[in-house]
C-alpha cells in the first residue's frame, strides 16, 4: 500500500511497484483522481490526513506500507498554528496508520522522511544518519517527531519500520522551486548566483523510487534510517549550468554578493529560499551502499536530462 499515490512521488513508486509485479493499494487524497487510475478497489481516497482515518480495511492483505502522504512546505502558509497543522497530519496520521498496521499483522512500515531533521545546511562534512536532529522548522520537527512515534510503536508491537531522508527530489513532473528554476532558465531571465559557491546534494525521482522498493524488500532495511542521494554534489550556479545545457538555453549567470541576498531575504522573508540557493548540503549515502547493497540506477546528469525533456514537452514553450 502507498499513501500519497497520487503525487510526484507517489505515482512513480506506484508504476514502479506494478511493473515489478506488485499488487499495488494506491492511497490518494481527493475522490475524484479515483477514476483517473483504473481499478476503484486498488484506488482509495481518504480525503484529509488525520488520526482519525479508519486505516483498517484498507490494510486487508497488505504486506508492506510505504507512507508518502504528509503536510509539506506550505509555499502562502494560511494556518493559524502551522506546527499544530503538521503534527496533526505528520504525526498523529502517521502514528495512527502504523497501529493499524501492526494490528493489522502488516510485516513493514516505510517511512519517507526529510532531510531537514537533520538540519538545513552542512558546513565541512555530509550528514549521516549518526549525526544528532536538528530539525530547523516546523515541518521537519513534525518529521522528527513522527520518526520517534514508529521507532516507539515498532518496539511495543514488532512491525519492522524504515525511515528514509532524502534531500530535493526532481524528474518529471516535479514542483515547486525547482519547477520554477526550470522556468526561469527557460526565459533566460538574468539569475544573480553567480558568486555562490556551494555544494547540494539532490535524488533523482528514479533513484529515490529504485531505493524505495529496496527499502520495502530488503530484509536488512528493518529497524534502520537511511540517507539517500545521487551520489554526485553540485553547486547551484552548475545544476543551472547543466539543466541550460540540456535545455539548449544560453547560460544566464551574473555575479552579486551573497551576503547583499541574504539581507534581502531577511527583509523580505525568504530566508528558506536563498539558504536553499548559497548554502551547502551535503547527504552522505554509504549506509545504502554497504548495508542494502544499493546503487542508484542513474546519475544526476541522466536524472536532469530526463526532467529537462519532460518540461520542454509538457510545459515548454
Amino acid at each position: 500500500m502507498v499513501t500519497g499515490g497520487d503525487g510526484f512521488l507517489g505515482q512513480a513508486l506506484c508504476e514502479n511497484l506494478k511493473k515489478a509485479g506488485y499488487y499495488v493499494r494506491r492511497i490518494i487524497r481527493s475522490e475524484e483522481n479515483c477514476a483517473a487510475y483504473g481499478s476503484t478497489a486498488d484506488v482509495v481516497s481518504v480525503g484529509d490526513l488525520g488520526a482519525d482515518v479508519d486505516w483498517t480495511p484498507l490494510l486487508d492483505g497488505i504486506d508492506v506500507v510505504l507512507h508518502l502522504a504528509g503536510r509539506a512546505h506550505i509555499l502562502n502558509e494560511q494556518a493559524a498554528d502551522p506546527l499544530e497543522e503538521f503534527r496533526r497530519v505528520n504525526v498523529r496520521a502517521t502514528a495512527s496508520l502504523a497501529q493499524a498496521a501492526a494490528g493489522q499483522g502488516v510485516r513493514r512500515m516505510v517511512f519517507v522522511s526529510s532531510i531537514g531533521v537533520n538540519g538545513s545546511s552542512t558546513v565541512g562534512k555530509p550528514f549521516s544518519e549518526e549525526d544528532i536532529p536538528a530539525p530547523h522548522n516546523d515541518y521537519a520537527l513534525s518529521k522528527w517527531e513522527a520518526e520517534k512515534e514508529l521507532l516507539r510503536i515498532a518496539a511495543d508491537t514488532g512491525l519492522e519500520v524504515t525511515i528514509v531522508r532524502s534531500p530535493l527530489i526532481y524528474g518529471p513532473g516535479v514542483k515547486a522551486h525547482f519547477l520554477q528554476l526550470l522556468q526561469l532558465v527557460e526565459k533566460g531571465i538574468p539569475l544573480p548566483l553567480g558568486s555562490v559557491r556551494n555544494r547540494r546534494s539532490f535524488v533523482a525521482l528514479d533513484n529515490i523510487v529504485d531505493f524505495l522498493v529496496c527499502c520495502a524488500v530488503h530484509p536488512a532495511a528493518a529497524g534502520r534510517t537511511f540517507l539517500v542521494c545521487d551520489g554526485e554534489d553540485i553547486s547551484t550556479p552548475e545544476l543551472i549550468r547543466r539543466i541550460a545545457r540540456y535545455m539548449r538555453c544560453p547560460v544566464r549567470l551574473w555575479p552579486f554578493p551573497v551576503s547583499v541576498m541574504r539581507a534581502g531575504a531577511r527583509f523580505l522573508g525568504k530566508q528558506a529560499v536563498v539558504e536553499s540557493l548559497c548554502e551547502s548540503l551535503l547527504v552522505e549515502s554509504t549506509k545504502a551502499k554497504r548495508v542494502l547493497g544499493w546503487r542508484q540506477p542513474v546519475s544526476i546528469d541522466d536524472g536532469l536530462k530526463k526532467t529537462v525533456e519532460w518540461y520542454v514537452r509538457k510545459c515548454g514553450k
